[in-house]
């Protein structure tokens, strides 16, 4: 599919799109945030307090070594999750949570901190409840989410940008594309739910970039 903006928005330097081969099956399943997007659910929000990211500069540049990210944490939207691996299936589609949570981790990607775009995906709602990223679209620019890793490291980001996109103008290379600084999206579905398809009709992507460590 081909971005509607060849601009992220999102800080920092970018390279000219282009897929590296280990995500170029994840085009074959832009559908990975419809089919983790089957229901509805009245709006709910959970508060719980903010903290603070440890800001270095230099961090963005390098990236961090690879290590597994075990949880992630989102405080101005309540999110507070496990998470899990997700792989490709048969159809080389990426695998999606199989419930509301936890929210998992595409392990085809880099790891949250290394240079690259790292992606965790999650259900916005599952059986008439609020899923793990029930609240994304409210997320703002300038929000911290934290990702703990299995090294003991805690990866901090800060986002740049939150969008919705029509499911069938998905920014595929926006989204996956190279970076030379350690990048994180975090994707689910929104807008409108077609009845027909048992699917939201839009994507909400948040961009987020590296900006510290704990």
């Amino acid at each position: 599919m081909i971005p509607s903006d060849a601009s992220t928005g999102n800080g920092g330097r970018r390279t000219t799109p282009r897929l590296p081969a280990v995500l170029a099956a994840l085009l074959l399943a832009i559908t990975l945030v419809a089919t983790g997007c089957a229901g509805q659910s009245s709006p709910g929000s959970v508060d719980v307090p903010t903290r603070d990211a440890v800001v270095n500069p230099a961090v963005n540049a390098a990236g961090l070594t690879k290590s597994i990210p075990t949880r992630i944490e989102v405080p101005s939207i309540g999110v507070d999750s496990s998470l899990m691996g997700l792989g490709l299936d048969a159809q080389g589609a990426m695998q999606v949570p199989a419930e509301g949570f936890p929210a998992g981790w595409y392990t085809g990607a880099p790891t949250p901190g290394e240079t690259g775009p790292a992606v965790i995906a999650g259900h916005v709602d599952w059986a008439g409840a609020p899923g793990v990223f029930f609240e994304l679209t409210n997320l703002e620019p300038g929000a911290a989410i934290s990702v703990t890793r299995e090294d003991g490291s805690i990866a901090r980001f800060e986002v740049t940008e939150v969008t919705t996109f029509p499911k069938d103008e998905f920014p595929t290379d926006l989204v996956y594309g190279t970076l030379d600084y350690a990048g994180l999206r975090l994707i689910t579905c929104g807008g409108a739910f077609d009845e027909s398809a048992s699917s939201y009709q839009d994507n909400v992507v948040a961009f987020a970039k590296l900006v510290g460590t704990g």
